[in-house]
């Protein structure tokens, strides 16, 4: 049993963490090992996220103080939180590609949410996320495509003058 001031304390440390975080990523981290949940720490902490375990009464009453509109007690399960300063799209990468390998021993996504907005993402939809390429990737391909048509252009207007030359 954790003592008024210890209460405190956890609710000002996690009022700290929110002034830094853009998102905050729910996980239940029920069944995984305590080697896995170091794994993920480490993981996320190269993005410059902190991984933290806070019972969801004292989470409800810290998102209160700092005017957040959301209850983390509607979540059934353990619940342990990401605080992130990064998008959604570079935390969620490394946060689905982990729980694919701890998957079978109860790790799962739960949700999101992002303070800037103040809105709710479904796990799914972070999943869905997580499971696309990095952003770098994505421009590539996209340059590729806007690209192609001219690539082609040019590729018959080489051949049509290869032709009248003959």
């Amino acid at each position: 049993m954790l003592t008024k001031n210890q209460k405190t304390n956890i609710i000002g440390d996690v009022k700290n963490l929110l002034k830094d975080s853009k998102i905050l990523l729910f996980t239940d981290f029920t069944g995984i090992s305590v080697e896995n949940s170091k794994s993920l720490r480490r993981l996320i902490n190269e993005f410059g996220a902190k991984y933290k375990v806070i019972k969801k009464k004292l989470m409800r009453v810290a998102f209160e103080n700092s005017q957040i509109g959301f209850d983390p007690e509607r979540f059934e399960s353990q619940l342990g939180t990401i605080f992130s300063p990064k998008d959604i799209s570079e935390i969620a990468g490394p946060v689905y590609k982990f729980s694919k390998e701890v998957e079978k021993k109860g790790f799962k996504i739960l949700g999101a949410y992002d303070l800037e907005k103040g809105e709710f993402l479904e796990g799914d939809f972070v999943k869905k996320i997580g499971q696309l390429p990095p952003r770098e990737i994505i421009l590539g391909q996209l340059a590729g495509v806007l690209v192609a048509p001219l690539k082609m252009f040019m590729y018959v207007l080489d051949q049509k003058s290869k032709m009248v030359e003959k």
